[in-house]
């Protein structure tokens, strides 16, 4: 059944015509209306009694990825939906900060962080927790493309981090203000 269907939403692209602008297009309408079909079905299931891990076993995904992408949280405080569009721009504040905690750049940092944050985690606090990194997992390497989730009234970013003897991802949590609310460099997990 599954080549069967395959062949047939390839059949509605491929074409030998040369008009790949067209055709793009056309491939990219067809995957959006796959999408709404999938959170319609999803919305259908979770009506009908489907848990997220259910949901998130479906889809290949955790749980929590499962309901990030397609639940509608309510805000405990006002009874309301909850806002789940990530800040706009979160990705490339992220890179950035990660870029200027692999540069050493420890004020360009802390410049960036909330009262809290920066009462918490001075200058010298934050450059000794990298050197700590370092100890643990050898030289920098890169970083991957971040991630971006609202999670309440902040959105939280991960960023993959290479490093010469392991992997980690550092958590950034953004407030609207674009403002660094946490900060966290975690070891990754393997699946």
């Amino acid at each position: 059944m599954k080549t069967h269907t395959d062949a047939l939403l390839a059949s509605r692209v491929l074409t030998t015509d040369h008009d790949w602008t067209h055709t793009i297009g056309h491939a990219v309408s067809i995957q959006t209306a796959a999408d709404d079909v999938v959170r319609a079905v999803v919305r259908q299931a979770r009506r009908n009694g489907a848990t997220w891990q259910v949901v998130g076993d479906a889809l290949g995904v955790s749980r929590q990825a499962a309901f990030q992408r397609y639940g509608k949280p309510v805000d405990p405080r006002t009874g309301e939906p909850m806002n789940t569009t990530p800040l706009p721009g979160t990705t490339e504040l992220a890179a950035s900060t990660v870029e200027d905690l692999a540069a050493g750049q420890w004020a360009r940092v802390t410049e960036q962080f909330d009262p809290t944050m920066r009462d918490g985690l001075p200058e010298d606090a934050l450059a000794a927790a990298w050197a700590q990194i370092i100890g643990l997992a050898g030289a920098y390497e890169g970083h991957g493309e971040p991630e971006a989730a609202r999670a309440g009234d902040m959105t939280v970013t991960n960023t993959p981090l290479t490093f010469e003897a392991g992997d980690y991802t550092a958590r950034i949590t953004f407030r609207d203000d674009r403002t660094i609310a946490g900060l966290h460099i975690l070891e990754r997990q393997t699946p």
